[in-house]
Order: structure tokens, then C-alpha cells, then sequence
């Protein structure tokens, strides 16, 4: 393997659906500045099986490599739905902290600013959006929300250096969220690697999830579906039925507003 992602690495080894259910717009930084050799790794399986898993749903997609930079974020609403993965930490400045953290790594803030502009094209669009990772922090960001910068006390989170970064993690679901109906559960063992985390949660957000010692894992919009989930379902070391789960209630989403569109195009038609 290289010691860069490429399309062909990540496309699924399965036909697209024939009939496709809906049309999500994925936005993955299949790079970022300073990418190692185990970030390829774990960036090319993680973008393969959250792409797999919307073809297995029925669904067809458009990749956007956020590493380079996107011509018009805007036409994010023109899909279904928005589908953000992981990658490099957000920069600080997108909010609000001007002193670059010193524990910051694939930072390229051109990346973050085009994927806040698509995020607000899909919600302004009225389209679900599901962010994993980099992808829920950018959605609580693009809420006015703040990150924790490095997670000092960070056993249950990530690996000690020298040791695999990712571990199995225990993740309390908040009763009464989206989140728990999707997952139908008040815990998942999920698979984490983050050192950054939710802070200050924006507006309109509340808490879907939480790790043992506190720590946002998950946030959602009560009103709207837009989810945000700290951990990766798309690590296929992890629960599948989680994973099912959740990308399933997003393409169905997704689809209802597909149906709509067409409902309304057709009563539009002369």
C-alpha cells in the first residue's frame, strides 16, 4: 500500500445498487497533511465498509475527497443525504481557539471551511446528515459548538502510544434520543480512537451518548435528523448490527426525501 489513499482503494468490490433508494453525498478527506502509514490503513478500510454498507442499504453514493478542495460545497443539497467521515482534527479556529494545540495532528483548515459550507447546505436543504468522528465534530462545530482539544485521561478513548490506537469502548446511550431508537439500546461496545471530543455543545444539539468518564460520544438534533457519533460503527471490528443500524435509519431518511422530492416534482409537472 501507498502512503497515500486513492479512489480505487476505497470504492466497494460490489455492483452498485440497481435500483437505488437514495443518493447520499459522502464527504472523506481520503488525506490530510502528515497521514502515516496506519492512518492509510485505517482511512482505506473505514471508507470501503461505510461505502459498502450504503450499497448493501440500497443506496448510491458520491464520494467527495475532502483533501482536495471541493468546487461548490453548496450542491450537497442537491443529494439525499450528507454523510461526513473521519480524518484530521478540526482547526481551532473554526471555533473560536486562535493558539494551534500543540497535540493537533492533519489539520488543513481549507478542508474543514468546505465542509462546514456543505454541512449548511444540507441542513438549510432540509436533508439528514450523519457525521462519525471528525464528521459529529464538524457538526457540532457548524452548530456553534466547541471541541476538547487533546482528552488528558484518554484510557478509554484511544491506545497508549506503542499499543493499537483503537479499543473497544463501553458507550452509555441517552434514553429518549433518536440515538436510542436507531441502536435500541442503553449501551454499545463501540470502537474508538479519538484524542478530540465534543466540549461545548452547540445550539440546537443535545446529548445522545456519553463514555464512562463523561465525555460526549455522541450528539443529535432533536428536531431534525442530524447525528453526530464519536466512535466509528464503520470499523468492521466492531458490532455489524450496530452499524446496520445506524446507517440503516440514515438511508431511510435519506430516502423518504427522495420521495418527497419526486412527490412534489411530479405534482410541479404540467
Amino acid at each position: 500500500m501507498t502512503d497515500r489513499v486513492t479512489r480505487a482503494d476505497v470504492i466497494p468490490h460490489r455492483p452498485p445498487p440497481a435500483r437505488p433508494q437514495a443518493r447520499i453525498c459522502v464527504l472523506a478527506p481520503l488525506n490530510y497533511p502528515d497521514i502515516t502509514a496506519a492512518d492509510v490503513e485505517l482511512i482505506t478500510r473505514f471508507t470501503r465498509v461505510a461505502l459498502t454498507t450504503l450499497v448493501e442499504l440500497d443506496a448510491e453514493y458520491e464520494l467527495w475527497d475532502g483533501s482536495v478542495p471541493i468546487e461548490k460545497p453548496s450542491s450537497a443539497a442537491e443529494f439525499d443525504g450528507l454523510l461526513l467521515l473521519g480524518g484530521g482534527d478540526v482547526d481551532g479556529s473554526c471555533y473560536g481557539v486562535s493558539a494551534p494545540n500543540p497535540k493537533a495532528y492533519g489539520v488543513d483548515v481549507r478542508a474543514d471551511r468546505d465542509a462546514l459550507a456543505a454541512i449548511a447546505a444540507a441542513q438549510n436543504a432540509g436533508r439528514p446528515v450523519l457525521g462519525i468522528c471528525r464528521g459529529s465534530q464538524l457538526l457540532n462545530v457548524a452548530r456553534g459548538g466547541t471541541l476538547i482539544g487533546d482528552i488528558e485521561d484518554y484510557a478509554l478513548h484511544h491506545g497508549a502510544p506503542g499499543e493499537p490506537e483503537f479499543v473497544n469502548e463501553p458507550i452509555d446511550i441517552v434514553a429518549g434520543t433518536r440515538l436510542a431508537e436507531i441502536l435500541g439500546t442503553d449501551r454499545v461496545i463501540a470502537r474508538s480512537g479519538h484524542h478530540q471530543a465534543v466540549d461545548t455543545v452547540g445550539e440546537g444539539l443535545v446529548v445522545a451518548a456519553r463514555a464512562l468518564d463523561g465525555i460526549v460520544e455522541a450528539t443529535e438534533d432533536p428536531n431534525r435528523w442530524y447525528v453526530g457519533v464519536q466512535w466509528h460503527p464503520e470499523d468492521e471490528d466492531g458490532p455489524a448490527t450496530d452499524r446496520q443500524a445506524l446507517f440503516g435509519a440514515f438511508v431511510r431518511a435519506a430516502a423518504a426525501v427522495r420521495q418527497t422530492r419526486a412527490g412534489t416534482a411530479r405534482v410541479g409537472t404540467p
